[in-house]
Formats: structure tokens, C-alpha cells, sequence
């Protein structure tokens, strides 16, 4: 049974229709963060992430014309960290060896904590790390048991509490969600319906289960971030996720047209497709992303007072929260080598302009990030702000529901591209869309510089 042969409209009961149409920690649960636009110095919504198994990455999983990825494959064909999330979610052992392999990423991420930690709003627009883990569950239960097999909500009680649309999050942690013994057997629960549904329908075309996993891979990076925010292990790089790149520079890119957003026969968020024709204008784009060390020099040249290099909206920001640096700079020592990291779009724009050049549009990072003149250094270290608005792509189509991205398109979010140290390598490629508010800096963004050529 897949996703379209169930009717995402259909009222069976407000609550429950409303936790139906619930999807994204994409960045997002972004519907919250239309209603508080308050811009908290980065404290939003965000998505994507690893647990501390492998956090380690390279670049971006590139795509070759005619590859076609095998059962649980990387989205170029390659096998590796693909047993977490495939391609093509093909055999029933398969699917529930992943869905496993991405749960036992989302525990390892939190198993050092107690449960007074998991249970604590630490800043006002993060979760609790225990509501995250509960709306996992019921993430799942809504799309694997209930719509793929059929049966009813384990808990239809907690539709609401879960409803990322109904439960901003400055007022979760006020909010009864699952606790400690009752959280980890519910989690176990729904895991157990889940395997027996598949067991018995089997995964059918893969869509559900693909997404599944991948909301979960999503929601660990989202928890990195409140993890960062309150100054707890995991929410920074480790050694070996930091990856210093030196080779300066710049790619020089020939106009034309080109293709851009996924191709078919592959799972893709809905944001991603159609895939159309762009034509482009000859542009340059930097070889790796700025890096502290040029950001410090920025910051010591006077790069938040000069009143030129702002917009008018990025200066009031700027003014009312007192911002002088990236987020996360004070009092931590950083690696001059390594790409900086929680600086906003109105920052990104900022310095694009102190250097003379701009932000890239998303087409343009595409284009270079799919060329096969040069490869994009630093790709998977912080995701990168260009300079587009988040929209949907000519004859956009919502699935598997419209809350997945439609809200969110032309209403002030910008697009970034690639991924972070966060971000599982599953959902690193040339064509997937992450966007926030300018004023985020939570996210682990950084900044890539474009020119006219």
C-alpha cells in the first residue's frame, strides 16, 4: 500500500487530521516559525543530522547521469551509509535493517543524557529533546502502521501533543509529552507495530519507509542544533568530522542552460522536483566556503558597523539583537582553517558585499555543484545560504501532503544547499533544499561566494 492510495484530506477527527498533515523538521517545522518571527538571535527550527556513529563526511553524494542505485544504495549507487536510508527501499528485511540503523543513531545521539536533560526547554524555540524522540514515534506509527497498514494510532491521544502545527515550540516544554520509562517503551512499540506491518504488506514501492527514515535522520540534526544551543556534548563537530579545506580561489562557470532538481526513478523531497531547464548567465563561484579565519578578519575590520554591507532589514536585526559575531564564538576557541559556521543570511550578505561579490542563486550552486569541470570543496561541513528566496519549481506537485513544503514557499525563507557535519549522507546531495528565516543562525550555516563572470 503506498502513500497514494490513501487520502492525506480526509477528516477523521481535527486532531488527527491535523497530525495527518504534520511533517517537517526540515528546518522546520517552520509553520511554528511563521507565527514566532521574533528572530531570538538563531533560536528556530531547523532539521536534518547524524547521531555520533560516523560523523565523519565528505562532500556531496553526486549524482551520474543514467546511475541507477540499487536496493539501499547512496543516491549515487554507492552502498555505504545506504543500509540507514536507501534509494529504493526494495526488500522487507532491508527496509527494517535501515529504519533499525536510523534508530540506533537517534539513541546513541541521546543515551548520555538523563532523563532531566531530555525533558528540558533549554532555549525558548527548541524542543525538548524527549518531545522530539516522542514525535518520532509518532511520526512513524501515522505513516507506517496506520496509513501503510491500516491500523488504527497507538496512542490516537496523542495526536495533538505531537501536532508540530498546534504546538509551537516555545510552548513544548510546558506540554505533558511521554517521559522517560513510558518514552522508551513507546518508542519500542511503535518500532514493533511498525516491523509487523511490513512484515506482513511488505515496504510496496518504498516511498513511506524512505521517508520515514529520513524524517528521523532529519530530526537528529535538529536536536544537534538544541544540543549546540545549550552547550551540551553533540552539538559541535568532532575531530573527525572537520575537514579544513585550502585551496582558494575560483570556479569559473559557463553560461547556458541546464537541468536542475531530482531526477525520477529516486526518492526526492517534493521541493526537489520538477526537473526543469535553467538558463544562466557565465558566473564564478569560490572554490571552498569562508572560512573563520577570513570571517575574524571581517569582524575585526569593522564588518558589523559599516553600515554599507547591510541591508536595511539585516542592519535593524543586527541593531536590536546586538550581534557582533557568529553564534557560538563567545569564549570558544575556533579553527581558523575550518568553514564558519551560525552566521545568518543577513551576515552571509553582509560580508558577500564587504568582498565585492554576492551570494549565489540556488541555481548556480547546483550547476557547479553537478559540473563535471570541478567538484565544490567543503560541501558537507555547514550548509551554505544563497541568495534565493524558497519557492516551488515550475508545475510543482505537493507530496505525499501539502504541509511538506507548500507553507513555506514565498514567505521570506532563503535557500540553503549541501549539508553540515550534522547532516546524515543520505540527505547530502546536489539537489536537496533546506531553507529557514534570514535571521536563523542555530542551523550550521555558512557562506560560499559567487560573482558575475
Amino acid at each position: 500500500m503506498t502513500v497514494g492510495q490513501h487520502d492525506v484530506g480526509r477528516r477523521r477527527g481535527a486532531g488527527v487530521q491535523r497530525f495527518e498533515a504534520v511533517g517537517r523538521e526540515h528546518g522546520v517545522e517552520q509553520h511554528a516559525a511563521l507565527r514566532e518571527q521574533e528572530g531570538v538571535d538563531g533560536l528556530a527550527d531547523a532539521r536534518m543530522g547524524h547521531a555520533p556513529v560516523d560523523q565523519a563526511g565528505g562532500d556531496l553524494v553526486h549524482e551520474r547521469p543514467g546511475a541507477q542505485p540499487g536496493p539501499l544504495t547512496n543516491r549515487d549507487g554507492c552502498a555505504d551509509e545506504a543500509r540507514v536510508a536507501g534509494t529504493e527501499m526494495s526488500g522487507t528485511t532491508q527496509v527494517i535493517s535501515a529504519l533499525d540503523l536510523a534508530r540506533e543513531r537517534t539513541l546513541a545521539l541521546v543515551d548520555d543524557f538523563d532523563d532531566t536533560t531530555l525533558e528540558r526547554a533549554w532555549t525558548p524555540m527548541m524542543s525538548p529533546l524527549a518531545w522530539d524522540l516522542g514525535h518520532i514515534a509518532a511520526y512513524e506509527d501515522l505513516w507506517i502502521a496506520h496509513r501503510h497498514g491500516g491500523l488504527p494510532l497507538l496512542r490516537p491521544e496523542l495526536a495533538d501533543l505531537y501536532d508540530a502545527f498546534e504546538t509551537p515550540r516555545t510552548a513544548r516544554g510546558d506540554l505533558d509529552f511521554l517521559r522517560g520509562a513510558e518514552l522508551r517503551t513507546h518508542l519500542s512499540e511503535v518500532r514493533g507495530r511498525s516491523t509487523d506491518v511490513l512484515e506482513r504488506e511488505g515496504p510496496g514501492d518504498g516511498t513511506i519507509t524512505e521517508m520515514v527514515a529520513n524524517h528521523e535522520l532529519q530530526h537528529q540534526e535538529t536536536m544537534r542544533q538544541t544540543l549546540f544551543l545549550a552547550g551540551l556534548p553533540g552539538g559541535r563537530p568532532s575531530a573527525e568530522a572537520e575537514h579544513p579545506v585550502d585551496r582558494d580561489g575560483w570556479i569559473e562557470v559557463p553560461g547556458g542552460p541546464f537541468e536542475m532538481g531530482a531526477r525520477d526513478g529516486r526518492f526526492a523531497f517534493d521541493n526537489e522536483r520538477p526537473r526543469h531547464p535553467v538558463a544562466l548567465r557565465p558566473f564564478r563561484i569560490a572554490r571552498r566556503p569562508v572560512t573563520n579565519a577570513t570571517w575574524l578578519t571581517f569582524t575585526e575590520g569593522g564588518g558589523y558597523e559599516r553600515r554599507e554591507w547591510w541591508s536595511d532589514e539585516g542592519w535593524a536585526w543586527k541593531e536590536e539583537y546586538d550581534i557582533t559575531h557568529p553564534q557560538g564564538w563567545d569564549g570558544t576557541p575556533v579553527d581558523p582553517r575550518l568553514a564558519v559556521l551560525h552566521v545568518s543570511w543577513f551576515e552571509a550578505d553582509a560580508f558577500a558585499r564587504s568582498q565585492r561579490a554576492r551570494l549565489p542563486t540556488e541555481a548556480e550552486w547546483e550547476r557547479a555543484a553537478t559540473s563535471a569541470q570541478e567538484t565544490l570543496q567543503g560541501t558537507a561541513f555547514g550548509w551554505e545560504w544563497t541568495a534565493t528566496e524558497f519557492h516551488g519549481y515550475p508545475g510543482f506537485v505537493p507530496h505525499p501532503y501539502r504541509e511538506y513544503s507548500a507553507p513555506f514557499f514565498d514567505a521570506g525563507y532563503r535557500v540553503l544547499r549541501g549539508g553540515s557535519w550534522a547532516t546524515h549522507p543520505r540527505l547530502r546531495t546536489p539537489t536537496n533544499r533546506n531553507w529557514d528565516l534570514p535571521q536563523r543562525r542555530q542551523i550550521f550555516s555558512g557562506v560560499r561566494l559567487a560573482q558575475d563572470a
